[in-house]
């Protein structure tokens, strides 16, 4: 029996950019705030970021 690929669906531009800021205002405001607080926050949204881009890596192609 052959192995079936997971479907992997692509994730929305929006959810990238959400992760970038997000990690930016993180490493700007909350960790001078807290120390605690923003190492969660960078971490949270780095693996947001990790997951964009893997979604992109293994999304189906288009055929024209």
């Amino acid at each position: 029996m052959a192995k079936k690929r997971p479907k992997v669906v692509p994730l929305r531009g929006s959810f990238m950019i959400t992760a970038i800021i997000g990690f930016a205002i993180s490493a700007i405001w909350v960790l001078k705030a807290s120390v605690a607080w923003g190492a969660a926050f960078m971490i949270f949204f780095a693996i947001m970021f990790i997951a964009a881009l893997i979604s992109m890596t293994y999304a189906p192609t288009k055929e024209a």
